[in-house]
Order: C-alpha cells, then sequence, then structure tokens
C-alpha cells in the first residue's frame, strides 16, 4: 500500500508554534528570521515554554500551542522533529522541520533557505506527505498503555553482558493468517522500523532502505546469534506482537524507554493516521540518499 502525498493541505495558516533543539542557545537568530518571515504573511508565532527559555521570551504550555496553531515548526536536527512529532500527534497538525543538524534525513529545508521557503508556503508551493505511524500498545493484563513510534521501536537487552530471547508472533486479515509464530530472535534484540525510520538504526543494524511513503513494517534482529537470522517487510495489515521472559527494554524513537518484564507484551501495528510533513516541492528522496550516504562516491 502507498501513502500518496497529494493530501488536503491546510486552507489558511494563521499561527505556528515553534520548537527548538534543547540546550541550543545559538539558535535565537534563526527564531528571528522565522518570526519575521511569518510576520510578512500575518501570522503569529508561539513558542514552547521549554524553547522560550533559551531565548529568553515568554512561551506557550504546549498542549495549548499544538492546539491553537495550523502549522508546527522545529529547528534543530532530525531528533528534534521526532519529538515534535510523537507529542503533537493527536492533534494532527502539519510539521515543518528546519535543519540545524548534521544529517537531516527528515528536516530539508535549511537554515539558509528559511525565508524564501517560508514565502513558497504561503504561495502553496510545497508537498504534504502523510508518513505511516506505527500504534504500539504495551499489555499488562487487562490493562494498557499507548503510544505512537514515527521511526522505530526497539526491543533490546539492558546491558552489553548476555543476550535476550524475544518471541514474535504475527496476524494478517487480508491474508487470511491467524496469529501464529513468526520466530524467536535470540541475539542483542530487534527492531521493529517503519519506512521513514528505515534510514536510522535499521540501517547500522543492515536492515533495508525502504521509500519512505510506503505502508510496511520492518523486523530487523541486531547483532543475532544465528547468521540465519535476516530482516523481513510484512505487509501494511500486518499486526506483530511480541513478549520475552528476559530482561528487556523496549525504546520508543531512541527518545523514551519503557522496561518489558513490567508488561505481558508488547503488540505494534501501522497507526490509522500518519503524520503530516512538509517538504519543498522538488525534495528527492534518492538525491538525499545520494548526499547522506555518499552514494555513487569515489
Amino acid at each position: 500500500m502507498y501513502i500518496s502525498h497529494d493530501i488536503e493541505k491546510p486552507k489558511e495558516i494563521l499561527s505556528a508554534g515553534l520548537i527548538l533543539r534543547p540546550k541550543s542557545k545559538h539558535l535565537k537568530p534563526y527564531y528571528i528570521m522565522l518570526k519575521n518571515a511569518l510576520a510578512k504573511h500575518k501570522v503569529g508565532l508561539l513558542v514552547s515554554k521549554s524553547s522560550a527559555k533559551l531565548l529568553d521570551i515568554e512561551g506557550t504550555d504546549e498542549k495549548e500551542m499544538f492546539k491553537k496553531c495550523d502549522m508546527l515548526i522545529s529547528i534543530g536536527g532530525d531528533g528534534t522533529l521526532l519529538s515534535l512529532s510523537r507529542k503533537s500527534y493527536k492533534y494532527q497538525k502539519p510539521l515543518l522541520g528546519i535543519n540545524a543538524g548534521n544529517l537531516g534525513f527528515l528536516t530539508d529545508v535549511n537554515l539558509n533557505e528559511l525565508e524564501n521557503f517560508i514565502d513558497k508556503i504561503f504561495k502553496k508551493e510545497y508537498r504534504l506527505d502523510n508518513r505511516m505511524v506505527l500504534s504500539v500498545e504495551l499489555i499488562k493484563g487487562e490493562k494498557s498503555k499507548k503510544l505512537v513510534a514515527f521511526n522505530d521501536i526497539v526491543l533490546s537487552r539492558p546491558t552489553i553482558e548476555g543476550m535476550v530471547s524475544i518471541n514474535a508472533f504475527a496476524s494478517s486479515k487480508r491474508a487470511a493468517l491467524p496469529r501464529h509464530h513468526l520466530n524467536t530472535y535470540y541475539g542483542d534484540g530487534l527492531i521493529i522500523s517503519t519506512p521513514t525510520g528505515s534510514t536510522a538504526y535499521n540501517l547500522s543494524a543492515g536492515g533495508p532502505i525502504v521509500f519512505p511513503l510506503t505502508e510496511a513494517l520492518i523486523l530487523t534482529p541486531i547483532c543475532p546469534h544465528s547468521l540465519t537470522e535476516k530482516p523481513i517487510v510484512l505487509p501494511a495489515d500486518f499486526e506483530v506482537d511480541f513478549s520475552s521472559d528476559d530482561e528487556t527494554i523496549v525504546v520508543v524513537d531512541g527518545q523514551d524507554t519503557y522496561n518489558l518484564k513490567n508488561f505481558d507484551s508488547i503488540k505494534i501495528n501501522i497507526a490509522k493516521q500518519g503524520i503530516k510533513m512538509i517538504h519543498k516541492v522538488d525534495r528527492n528522496y534518492f538525491e538525499i540518499l545520494k548526499q547522506k550516504l555518499h552514494w555513487g562516491s569515489k
């Protein structure tokens, strides 16, 4: 299944919300640049309280900002945009990432392009991509904790010593496949990745690169004990769940951590709603891969 980027754009943008990369006080000139660029189009800019402290200005409660704003902006790296995407997910506001970091797979607008690209947004010269998100449920008896992940869920051993054994089960209505045992992964752990996250930890662990507008689940073992263990890509309608009798940690997008020992299992499928990402019209994913991964370099 393929998610088209041809989705409805916001009818009118009257206000924008901003978060900055934490502990980055040097970004104040770019805040002023952004504020002025938006002011040209009579758009107000709210700043989250945590980011406002870095700028020595008055801030807005994050949840209030998410409710009030028509678009949300991050200035930093991919990690800053990842954090914003999960915090604001239920509000379903389009996100723009301004790259002040190094890698920038998600944040394709550089600081020197900021003012020009803001003008293009108000000329409706931009693309709005709908990126797939993982719906995650940590289950304990009849209770559960629900989360979303934009890049990946990592199941891993808590320390450098030893290995973990992870039982994996899968089911699919479309494939008429009832829940069955898929595999028992034994090694350092397992990555369950979205196509967007396929160029993150998944890639480092030897997983495949999957075009980001694809809908699929990518399962990549981390340093497996058996050399025959390989990554597997499952269709969009699959649901997978995992359990372990070993001490196993659950890491969400590299930012939040849970102990699987406190739960019976973890269930993962594709969320009904994705995340709307604002990009340049001429953004070419394959050119980005060539640039970031140095493909074709001599």
